[in-house]
């Protein structure tokens, strides 16, 4: 049968010693972890046999822990590091910035960090930590994160309704669908609709989240398997901040207001609408070889109206600030698609996989009309007191407008799962990649990289039933628009991912662990070289940053009744000169949560932790210090239908920043309540 359909036929002669947890999803085993994943090389490894740090955040784990948001999540990944600027939440890890994610194993790039997608339509969450870009092509060494979406796997009518409520006059409602079209069930169907409203800890603040997601699986044959499914999401937000509260008062001391307090007002706005197509073909060609083809089409198109502060207070009048509105609208569209053939042999009795592919993807800014509203910066006379009106259009208006332009991305790759011996497995593979830029601006210039070359090896040893050693070597490539003194652009920078780990499995997989040591290194970085030529400045490669650390995770069924999840990461980044990199991340993250249950009731507590970040500026340091925030669930199964569960997160309302920065400072969350009921027929 397809691996989409019925995944442990194909997948047992990979897994090793591992029980098979589910087929094809998490939703079914109410576990926190999975069999397999297939985000680090496209070959489908348990945990353990990835010779990568890497986690996943299943269906229940995201319930447990009350996660619906791509924000809310990235705070339960071990080693990520949050700075918030607004809407936009720059998420970094090993030091470096997170620039892509992935939906099913597609990357995309196109404002990923203001669009807050709603999670309700995705099964996991897989984490790969470090450089990816065996499957991804361009970008940071950072982490790669994959949306995996729910499947019609269903071959009875049954849904799900939830309706939650909570702080702020928070409310939403959901419903999940799933039935077979047809007598033999070969053709089923899944519909997702959800409705929120909500406010916030914010003054003034608003969002309206509306979510539609639908997708067809169909058996065609024995050998073919199709997928094809389209979402919808349209994110309203009013009241938001362009940045964040000032940092300092006009005598330098430090500013403290109130939580509540924003730069903004009402007729600010931040609107995304998001729409997406996919469709997944599998033709099993020969016993279990496979034929496999993905397409994703996505539609993005943002609506700002915004307004940003600059400068320091004067405690007694409010004076000093100046602020500047800016409106735009922005539309982008990317297409991708990816087709490999995967072929599992045996050698010698033992197991063996190959997966070679190619993968196209373009991301196409079709619009960018912005302009400054009546020039740049004016006078605010009153920070404690002001009301500013929605900017109307005038002469003294200045417009930004970016042309269309777009990134074509193409690759091939060649991945294998080689068994040197029943305990020996070498992963090894390859990409070749070309990635080009093209504008319709003229002042721009089109940059052009061809054959850069991603490597990937590494090697899993089973020291015994439960436990295996690893070792890898990868790296991934960023694109950079500095030109040497010869006017050529400079090679791509290069992040090298040096890994070395020990996995451990128990309890028949349900409890999996990982401790990793890792080092990155950056090459190619540009260095200003001597001084400007023509009025331009030219540049030379050189070292960039490095960074090492370690990580260790534990994730799983502990006993029948206790279930764990704890990550903890250190991390130390410096570059050329020696200096810290990238100070706004903390340098040591943790994150743990413990759930108990007792016949039918569920009772769970969890710590986040963030060690001291900081930034300097001209007007000083500004240091957020370590901090600990305390969650806590329970829940009750009323019937075989009703589920009831309450989440209450910060529970000792500790007050802390988010983002920090000379006009961008921005609070975390205070303590927030929500109340769960899922209804299940």
């Amino acid at each position: 049968m397809p691996v989409f359909a019925d995944s442990t036929k194909q997948n047992n002669k990979s897994l090793g010693t591992v029980d098979v947890v589910s087929s094809s999803d998490s939703e079914s085993t109410n576990s926190y972890t999975v069999n397999s994943m297939n985000t680090a090389t496209k070959l489908n490894l348990s945990l353990r046999q990835t010779p990568q740090s890497v986690s996943v955040l299943t269906t229940q784990k995201m319930r447990d822990l009350g996660i619906n948001s791509y924000d809310s999540m990235l705070n339960n990944v071990t080693g990520v590091s949050l700075n918030r600027w607004d809407e936009r939440v720059n998420a970094s890890a090993r030091g470096f910035d997170l620039d892509y994610y992935k939906i099913d194993g597609m990357p995309t790039y196109i404002t990923y960090n203001a669009r807050d997608l709603d999670l309700s339509l995705y099964d996991r969450v897989e984490v790969v930590r470090g450089a990816n870009g065996l499957t991804t092509g361009a970008g940071n060494p950072a982490l790669s994160i994959n949306l995996v979406r729910k499947r019609a796997n269903s071959n009875e009518f049954k849904g799900d309704i939830f309706l939650r409520g909570g702080s702020w006059d928070s409310y939403s409602a959901m419903t999940d669908i799933s039935t077979p079209l047809n007598s033999d069930k070969s053709i089923r169907a899944r519909i997702i609709a959800k409705h929120e409203d909500s406010k916030s800890f914010m003054d003034n603040y608003e969002k309206e989240n509306n979510l539609f997601y639908g997708v067809v699986d169909m058996n065609l044959t024995d050998t073919t398997f199709l997928s094809v499914g389209a979402s919808y999401q349209k994110l309203d937000r009013k009241g938001i901040r362009w940045g964040g509260l000032p940092a300092f008062y006009s005598d330098n001391s430090k500013t403290n207001f109130d939580r509540s307090k924003t730069v903004s007002e009402d007729w600010t706005a931040w609107d995304v609408e998001t729409k997406s197509l996919f469709a997944n073909l599998e033709q099993i060609l020969y016993k279990d070889i496979s034929l496999n083809l993905a397409y994703t089409y996505d539609e993005i198109k943002t609506d700002t109206a915004l307004l940003y502060f600059a400068g320091k207070v004067n405690k007694a009048d409010g004076s000093g600030l100046n602020y500047m509105d800016w409106k735009a609208q922005e539309e982008k569209k990317q297409n991708t698609l990816d087709i490999n053939v995967k072929v599992p042999f045996d050698v010698a009795n033992l197991s063996q996989e190959i997966i070679v592919g190619a993968t196209y993807s373009k991301d196409k800014t079709l619009k960018y009309d912005a302009v400054y509203p009546q020039g740049y910066y004016s006078i605010l006379p009153n920070f404690y007191d002001y009301n500013l009106d929605f900017p109307s259009s005038s002469s003294a208006d200045v417009p930004y407008i970016i042309r269309p332009e777009d990134i074509v991305q193409k690759g091939i790759y060649l991945a294998g799962n080689f068994s040197l011996t029943n305990s020996l497995k070498l992963i090894a593979g390859a990409r070749l990649s070309s990635w080009e830029y093209n504008s319709e601006d003229s002042n721009k210039e089109t940059r052009k990289f061809d054959n850069e070359i991603t490597p990937y090896v590494g090697l899993v040893y089973d020291i015994d039933k439960n436990h295996s050693l690893y070792t890898s070597y990868t790296s991934i490539f960023q694109p950079q628009d500095k030109k040497d003194r010869s006017d050529n652009f400079l090679e791509p920078i290069e992040g090298k991912n040096y890994e070395i780990g020990v996995k451990g499995e128990y309890f028949n997989g349900k409890l999996t662990s990982s401790l990793a040591i890792f080092r990155i290194e950056q090459d190619n970085v540009a260095q200003t070289d001597g001084d400007p030529i023509g009025g331009k400045q030219p540049y030379k490669s050189s070292e960039g940053v490095t960074s090492k650390g370690v990580e260790f995770d534990i994730s799983g069924q502990v006993t029948d009744n206790l279930t764990l999840d704890f990550g903890i990461a250190n991390f130390e980044a410096r570059d050329a000169d020696g200096e810290k990199f990238n100070t706004k991340a903390s340098r040591t993250t943790a994150n743990l949560f413990a759930k108990y249950t007792i016949n039918n009731l569920r009772l769970g507590a969890g710590l986040n932790y963030k060690s001291k970040y900081y930034t300097q500026t001209d007007s000083g340091k500004i240091t957020q210090d370590a901090y600990t925030l305390a969650n806590a669930m329970i829940g009750y199964k009323i019937n075989k239908n009703a589920n009831l569960q309450l989440n209450i997160n910060n529970i000792f309302d500790k007050k802390y920043y988010e983002g920090i920065g000379k006009n961008s400072m921005v609070y975390g969350t205070p303590r927030r309540v929500l109340l769960t009921l899922q209804y299940s027929f």
